[in-house]
């Protein structure tokens, strides 16, 4: 509930900014929702103190939820969509998918639809990959890896193979559950997708 309503007043807080600067839409589960971290040590806010840093204008609204699938944010795309005309949306969603062992064709249908949807509204999309235990099975690991680079060739979507590179096995970087990145982890999940935000931003300077 703490997170629903920390969520609630991010959104408040960023519809209320100048309608001028363009955003960039965090559409994310809990590895950008902050869980069990103070929202202010999470690599979005990290992410907004970089941009102003860097001289951009842009806005980051985090619009993340912990526990979110991949069916709940094709579900909400269009509603987050009409409240904040992200020109960049930032797509980190399909861990929970994946951990449930959901289809992966359904998997990749609802993603795809969430990048569609924002194309059609005339903003950009990075998509963030994900990667499961090898428990869950060589053949659906496989599967659930390759929807991300399937995805990014189909549509070519710019993109990263695992947002957690260098820290899923690092137990200096994971909470105690083995499952969420701690505070410390933030800033390497921000430099894990930084080359490929940045690029979406400023694309003459890609290549």
């Amino acid at each position: 509930m703490r997170k629903f309503l920390t969520l609630l007043l991010l959104l408040a807080a960023a519809a209320g900014t100048q309608a001028s600067e363009p955003t960039v839409l965090v559409f994310g589960d809990s590895l950008s929702a902050g869980f069990g971290i103070d929202v202010d040590q999470s690599w979005p806010h990290l992410l907004q103190a970089r941009l102003r840093d860097q001289g951009y204008e842009h806005r980051v609204v985090n619009a993340s939820i912990s526990g979110e699938t991949t069916q709940g944010g094709a579900a909400r795309i269009e509603t987050a969509l009409d409240n904040f005309s992200p020109a960049l949306v930032i797509l980190a969603l399909g861990g929970n998918d994946g951990l449930r062992a959901f289809p992966p064709p359904r998997i990749k249908s609802n993603l795809r639809k969430i990048i569609e949807s924002t194309r059609d509204r005339g903003g950009e999309v990075v998509l963030l990959g994900i990667r499961i235990p090898l428990n869950y099975g060589r053949r659906y690991t496989d599967a659930f890896e390759g929807i991300y680079r399937e995805l990014a060739d189909e549509l070519g979507v710019p993109w990263i193979e695992f947002f957690m590179e260098g820290i899923a096995l690092n137990e200096d970087l994971m909470q105690d559950d083995g499952i969420h990145p701690n505070a410390a982890a933030q800033p390497v999940l921000l430099d894990n997708a930084w080359p490929v935000i940045q690029r979406a931003l400023s694309p003459e300077s890609a290549g």
